[in-house]
Formats: C-alpha cells, sequence, structure tokens
C-alpha cells in the first residue's frame, strides 16, 4: 500500500481525513500523470456514490481538474464499473469514481481509472502521491481559455445498462428476484437493467438519503434479503455495495451464495461453454479451500494473487485469462468488463441460473465450503506497520499453522481500506478454529493496538 492509496484507491472519512484540499491535489496529480501533455483540454470523468459527502468532493476535485486546464464530464451517481466503461465509451483521458464501497456514510474515497478503463497500478499512483505530498511537480496554472470547463454527461445510466445487457444472451423472462442496492448506486441501475432483462423485480434499500449507504443492507448486511427471499418464495436475490462493483447472491432457500460460489458456478459454466481462457480461474490468497478441490475435480487450475481486486485483474493480463474474482464479490468478466462489476455478475449468474432451469441452491453444491473464521482487530496505524516486525505476532501465526498442519491454514493481513488486521483461519473443525482466530487476534490485540 501506499502512503495515499490503498487496495482500492484514497479512503478516509470525508470533510477529516480526505479532504476538499486534498481531493483537488488528487484531481490537479491524476490530470498531470495520465494525460497526454499535448492535449490542450485532456477530458476526465467524474461519477460518484449516493454519500453526502460526494457532491463536495466532487466540487473540489472538478476545481482540482479545470485549475490544470482538464475538461471535466461529470456522470452523476453511477456504480464504479460505469465509470470504468464509460471511460472507453465516451473517449476519456482517464475516470475518477468518487466512492468508498462498503463503508459507512462518513467514509468517501476516491477511484481512478486511466483512459482504457482499468485501475491504476503502483507505480502510477506513487507519481501521483509524489505529487501530492512531496510536491515533486509543480502543477500548471493556465488562464484564461486554457481553463478546463465543467459538462453533464446526459446519458450515463442509459448507456451503461445497455452495455450490461449486451451481455446477457439469454433473457430473464419470469424470474422473481430481490435486489438489495444498499441504498448506493444500484439505486440508479439495477431496477431498470434487470426489469428490462424480463425478472419480476423486489426492490429492497434502493431509496438513498445521503447517509443510509450500506446501513444494514448491501452485501456487507446481507440477512435482510436472505429473508425476503425466502419468505416471499422468489427464485433468488443479489445484494451490492455502494458503488455496486461487488455482488453477492442468495438462493432460494435464503442461504448466502459468496464469491467463491459465484466463481464456482460461472467458471464451470464458462469451462462448458469453451468460454474460459486457458481453464484458469484466478482468486487470492482469501479464497476458500473448498474452491481449490472444485478447481482439482472439475479440471481447472487455479491462480491465486495477494487480496484485492486490481491483483486478481494484473494476473488475468498478465497471463491471457479471462475470469477471476474474490470471495467479498468482486468478480471480474474481462470479456465484457475492466473491472469487477456487482450487476454484470448478477446478470451473469441469473441467465446461468434461467438458462439451466435449475435452482441457485442445486448449482452452488459445485463447490463444498471448508469452514471459515474471520476476526478483524482495530489497531493503530503504526501498529499496522509494526505487524510485519512484532516477534510475538510472528510467533503466534507461526504456533496457529504448525497445530492446523495440512488440514487448514491461516491469513493474518492488514486491511487495504481499514485501520484493521484481518485474522481468518480455514479448517475442519469450526469451533477450533474460531478459538485459535481468537487466540491470534488477542496477541495482535495486545502488542498492536
Amino acid at each position: 500500500m501506499g502512503r495515499l492509496f490503498g487496495t482500492d484507491g484514497v479512503r478516509g472519512i470525508a470533510n477529516s481525513e480526505l479532504t476538499c484540499e486534498m481531493a483537488m491535489n488528487i484531481g490537479r496529480a491524476a490530470a498531470m500523470v495520465l494525460t497526454d501533455n499535448n492535449r490542450r483540454h485532456p477530458k476526465i470523468l467524474i461519477g460518484k456514490d449516493t454519500r453526502l459527502s460526494s457532491d463536495m468532493l466532487e466540487s473540489a476535485i472538478t476545481a482540482g481538474l479545470c485549475s490544470v486546464g482538464a475538461n471535466v464530464v461529470q456522470l452523476g451517481v453511477v456504480p464504479t464499473p460505469a465509470v470504468a466503461y464509460l471511460v472507453g465509451k465516451y473517449k476519456a483521458d482517464a475516470g475518477v469514481m468518487l466512492t468508498a464501497s462498503h463503508n459507512p456514510c462518513e467514509f468517501n474515497g476516491i477511484k481512478i481509472f486511466s483512459g482504457d478503463g482499468y485501475k491504476l497500478p503502483d507505480a502510477l499512483e506513487e507519481q501521483i502521491e509524489a505529487i501530492v505530498l512531496d510536491h515533486a511537480q509543480k502543477p500548471a496554472c493556465p488562464i484564461g481559455g486554457d481553463i478546463g470547463s465543467v459538462s453533464v454527461a446526459e446519458n450515463t445510466v442509459r448507456d451503461y445498462v445497455d452495455h450490461i445487457k449486451s451481455t446477457v444472451p439469454f433473457a430473464l423472462d419470469g424470474m422473481k428476484i430481490g435486489i438489495d442496492c444498499a441504498n448506493g448506486s444500484a439505486s440508479r441501475t439495477a431496477e431498470l437493467l434487470f426489469t428490462e432483462l424480463g425478472a419480476e423485480c423486489h426492490m429492497l434499500a434502493n431509496q438513498p438519503n445521503g447517509v443510509n449507504v450500506n446501513e444494514n443492507c448491501g452485501s456487507t448486511h446481507i440477512e435482510s434479503l436472505m429473508t425476503f427471499v425466502k419468505e416471499n418464495h422468489l427464485d433468488a436475490g443479489v445484494a451490492f455495495d455502494g458503488d455496486a462493483d461487488r455482488c453477492l447472491a442468495v438462493d432460494e432457500k435464503g442461504q448466502l451464495v459468496d464469491g467463491d460460489y459465484l466463481m464456482a458456478i460461472c467458471a464451470a459454466d464458462l469451462k462448458s461453454r469453451g468460454k474460459l481462457n486457458k481453464n484458469t480461474v484466478v482468486g487470492t490468497i482469501m479464497t476458500n479451500m473448498g474452491f481449490n478441490r472444485f478447481c482439482d475435480d472439475n479440471g481447472l487450475k487455479f491462480s491465486a494473487t495477494k487480496v484485492g481486486d486490481r491483483y486478481v485483474l494484473e494476473e488475468m493480463l498478465l497471463e491471457g485469462y479471462n475470469f477471476g474474482g474474490e470471495q467479498s464479490g468482486h468478480i471480474i468478466f474481462l470479456d465484457f468488463a475492466t473491472t469487477g462489476d456487482g450487476e454484470l455478475t448478477a446478470a451473469q449468474l441469473l441467465s446461468i441460473v434461467h438458462r439451466r432451469g435449475a435452482k441457485l441452491s442445486s448449482l452452488a453444491t459445485l463447490m463444498t465450503r471448508y469452514p471459515q473464521v474471520m476476526v478483524n482487530v482495530g489497531v493503530s496505524a503504526e501498529g499496522k506497520l509494526r505487524f510485519y516486525t512484532d516477534d510475538k505476532v510472528k510467533e503466534s501465526i507461526d504456533k496457529a499453522k504448525k497445530k492446523l498442519g495440512e488440514n487448514g491454514r491461516v491469513v493474518v493481513r492488514p486491511s487495504g481500506t481499514e485501520p484493521l488486521l484481518r485474522v481468518m483461519i480455514e479448517g475442519e473443525d469450526p469451533d477450533y478454529i474460531s478459538a485459535l482466530a481468537n487466540s491470534v487476534a488477542d496477541v495482535i490485540r495486545e502488542r498492536l493496538a
């Protein structure tokens, strides 16, 4: 992780950690790093989620961009993957998304896409950080007609929805689905998309008010959708996060179908149709051990990366793979998108269910999940850094690994977006791995909090 950028852009409490001044300076630096100096007025798109602070930060970053001569096109409230797609469709030089994804409303963040629709590699983020934090390069200060302009795009939702629809060869006619929009960006797009695909849509958490994003709803609080699907006898449910770049599902019995199950269902379908490049799926070190077994049983190869959909994508591009994702529901269909896309994932999944005439619960039996425990430990900024060198913490992790042997695994890592260390342990006995995870967490809490 960099000094400003985490695993998914810049993030912090809006107007406290992520200030208007910082947003303006990041806008200036991004325009300098990402655009051709020979262009008088590079074009940069800005999208946002439904947080109250998004309007404030949009104004700040717009000012920063215009102050170095960039022309800004404001997209309004759209999903993050819509920004990535529209950068290409609108022939822009870069795109910016203002969102804190699954975090509560007081947080916000800045995600940046280059002109090809991909998230920035570490090297470009470091250049932006150097300009913002070290004043490594002085921003230009154009005057008169060289200052950038601001315009508003009118058809963003229509263009994005049409794109997702074009990827679904089998309509959803007759399907009854629950859709939890997390009171976020999907509130503008999901009902239109899935209704036009032929589904009967039952909407939840689609009334954003600026402060209710992710509040007891969406992919991080999926319990209400699980109950809703079961009680209303729906075929399935899908839940998004605040910026709709991730998706989790619920089967007709009200059971959670997480990102690992989604990847198994979609990978098996892609392979059966000869659409899975090199018969390989890319996941992360947090992907459940059951997915590895699924791959072994179905003649698939599995490649694991660091946590973060950006690293999944980097591996896909490097090796020529076209499908991958994370347990959290960031799924990348590289044939259709340059980033994780929750609504695209939901459309592909529901299309498979409908085309096969199967129950989602039946399709999910492709994979058997190993019990997994996750304990999040709040740590200080200094503690996050000391994690890599603290001998007592290392010793506790090594002991846990030895106790599990080959019957499980231990992964301890800093969160890329929050002041947390995440302790994840998998194994065959839920009670045993829970006790083991908490013993490691206790040491971390004592040493690094």
